[in-house]
Order: structure tokens, then C-alpha cells, then sequence
């Protein structure tokens, strides 16, 4: 059977190329008899792939010394704890932009321990269709917190943005992550979610500053204690080993394309492909999101009745395309386009969506 056009919002699509290299490799890791899956995490063989995982996130972004990058379990919902327990001290306040559902869940956990935050600026009165132009901090601001693409609404930022100096600016960049090039030194912290854009689900990439590290409150529970995590080279526990295995094939498939400007570019042609057919349907298919703030990762979009919506979902899998259907809080359509998508998936998409609104408009 062929593979589909997978559009899915995660677990998401990973490279053919890496699918290849993780069978080959699956019974028989490099002529070992086993599999990573079966590979003591202590040992040197397994030391070597996560040191080289380690190596390729700070190769692809250029982080020096000053970073260090942890592989930690949980997913992105445990990093909404994990913040505002570590750096949100007793006296500051936690500052959140609202672009949507995960910055909602960001909050709701900076409450749930009695962190003290402020929302800085909020997208939710237009109902989360664009990114706020600007923001205004509490008094003492632990960090700024942001979420750089928003998977359920469709925006994404477009710009690193801007904080003062010495407010710490946070990223939960789980799907848009190794996307593009970004300025990484403005952040202290980058988290983000493996299965969108660089590995199967199960991990979580954490980019941490390190000075920004040390300044992390004492005496948390072990698991959630960042600075335990980092000491231990991301194994104070059994870590997710085959996941952070297959993050590094990703990885390795980023740096043979020829890194971060080459995939932005190729990711930038795919969303062009199906915005073109939206801009020019005359309104058939309406574009969820504001213009300027569109997501290249996660492009949503309206029909004029539920009805067709279904079937456009419909139609589309028999055509050999998946995971278009909207996220069950907004409805509607949603095409999820990230790095491990081919070009060609997304040229057939909207060749299907032209035949389609010819066949129903």
C-alpha cells in the first residue's frame, strides 16, 4: 500500500528516510543483536546516540556553552507545571500571552500551584485568530511566556518578539519547532513537544539557558526539578530512549537538507500552495486566522455548512489524504504542514481542494 498524505496535528508525519533507517536498524542496531528499545540506557552505545542528539539540536540552532538541552518526559503539559515551579519565585509574577488553547492550559497550571500571574496581552476577545502586536507586563515579572504556533487556531508568531532586559522570555514552541531560523538568544527557555516536527510522541526538547538554569528554585520534587534533570544528562530516570533515537534521525534528515533556512523555505512553498487556493476561492473556503499571523505549520479553514466540512474530510481520505478534519473545539478544516510533510503532499491537497469546490460550489 502507499503511503497517504498524512495532515495530521500530531503525531505527526515523520521523513520516509528515517522511517527506512529506523527498520533497517530495528532488529539490529549497527550489527549489536538488538534493538535500541532493548538497549540499556547506561550503556555506551546508548551514551552515543543521545550525545549526538544532544550535539545536533545545539549544531542545527548554533547554541554555544551557554545552553544546554534536556530530553525530558510529560509532554508540553508538564512543562506548564514545570515553569512557573522553577522560576516563578515567591514575590514575582508570571506573565502569559493568551494565543489559545495551550496558552489557556499554561495558565490554568501556573494557577493550580499558586503561582501568582498576570496575562500580558490576549487574542481570545477575536476568538484567538491573530497574535497580539504588543503586551504589557506585570510588576516583577518572572518570565514572559509565549506559544509561538497555535495548533487549534491556525497563528503563529512571525517575529521573535521583544522583552526588557532581565525578564526571561519563554517559548512553548511544541509545533512549529525547527521550523525556521529564529533569533535563539532571546530566549532563556524553548520547550517543545517531539511529534510535530522532529520525532515520534514521548518527549519533550527543552533548550534552557544556563545561567537563566541556575536560577531555578531549590528543593522541588526530583522529576520536576530542572536542574537535577540537567545534572543527570536528561537520565535521572529511564528516559524515552528509542524517541530520543528516532529525534536524532530527524535531526541528522534536518542537517542533510541543508538546515533551518532550507526547511523554512520548503515549508513556506508547501502552506503557499493551499493559502492560494483559499485566498482565490472566492470565499468558499474562509481562512481562519488573520492574515499577517497565518501559521505555515498548521493552516485552518471554514466551509459554509458543517456538512460540507464532513464531506470535504471525507472525500479528501478517499483521495489519499488524512487528518484534515478541525480540532474538536473549533470545528472546521485544519491542513498540519510540517517539516517531514513532502512538497508534493501539499501540491495534491490543493489541486484536490480546487476539483472540489469546482464539484460543490
Amino acid at each position: 500500500m502507499e503511503r497517504v498524505h498524512n495532515f495530521n496535528a500530531g503525531p505527526a508525519v515523520l521523513p520516509e528516510e528515517v522511517l527506512r533507517e529506523a527498520q533497517a536498524d530495528l532488529f539490529n542496531y549497527k550489527g549489536l543483536g538488538l534493538s535500541v528499545m532493548e538497549m540499556s540506557h547506561r550503556s555506551k552505545e546508548y551514551q552515543a546516540i543521545i550525545d549526538e542528539t544532544h550535539a545536533a539540536v545545539k549544531r542545527i540552532y548554533g547554541l554555544g556553552d551557554d545552553y544546554d538541552v534536556l530530553f525530558l518526559q510529560g509532554g508540553a503539559s508538564m512543562q506548564f507545571l514545570m515553569v512557573p515551579m522553577n522560576f516563578a519565585p515567591e514575590g514575582k509574577v508570571a506573565n502569559y500571552v493568551n494565543t489559545g488553547v495551550w496558552s489557556k492550559k499554561a495558565i490554568s497550571e501556573a494557577k493550580k500551584i499558586n503561582k501568582a500571574h498576570h496575562v500580558a496581552a490576549s487574542a481570545e476577545d477575536k476568538k484567538f485568530s491573530y497574535i497580539p502586536k504588543s503586551y504589557q507586563l506585570s510588576d516583577n515579572p518572572a518570565y514572559l511566556h509565549i506559544t509561538t504556533n497555535n495548533t487549534i487556531y491556525g497563528t503563529e508568531w512571525h517575529h521573535d518578539p521583544d522583552v526588557p532586559a532581565g525578564v526571561p522570555l519563554i517559548a512553548d514552541m511544541s509545533s512549529n519547532f525547527m521550523s525556521k531560523p529564529i533569533d535563539v538568544q532571546k530566549y532563556s527557555m524553548i520547550y517543545a513537544g517531539a511529534q510535530k516536527n522532529v520525532g515520534p510522541a514521548g518527549c519533550v526538547v527543552v533548550i534552557i539557558k544556563k545561567d537563566f538554569l541556575a536560577t531555578a528554585q531549590k528543593g522541588l520534587p526530583s522529576m520536576l526539578d530542572y536542574n537535577i534533570q540537567a545534572s543527570k544528562g536528561s537520565m535521572y530516570n529511564t528516559p524515552p530512549s528509542f524517541t530520543i533515537y528516532m529525534i536524532g534521525l530527524v535531526l541528522k534528515w534536518i542537517e542533510d537538507m541543508g538546515g533551518l533556512s532550507k526547511v523554512a523555505l520548503n515549508n513556506q512553498a508547501k502552506a503557499k500552495y493551499v493559502y492560494d487556493v483559499i485566498d482565490a476561492s472566492n470565499g468558499f473556503y474562509k481562512g481562519a486566522a488573520a492574515r499577517e499571523d497565518r501559521s505555515l505549520m498548521n493552516i485552518t479553514f471554514n466551509m459554509a455548512t458543517e456538512e460540507m466540512e464532513a464531506l470535504f474530510v471525507s472525500e479528501a481520505k478517499k483521495a489519499g489524504m488524512i487528518g484534515l478534519k478541525g480540532h474538536r473545539d473549533v470545528g472546521g478544516c485544519r491542513a498540519s504542514t510540517y517539516n517531514s510533510l513532502p512538497l508534493n503532499a501539499t501540491h495534491a491537497l490543493a489541486e484536490f481542494m480546487k476539483d472540489f469546490m469546482k464539484n460543490h460550489g
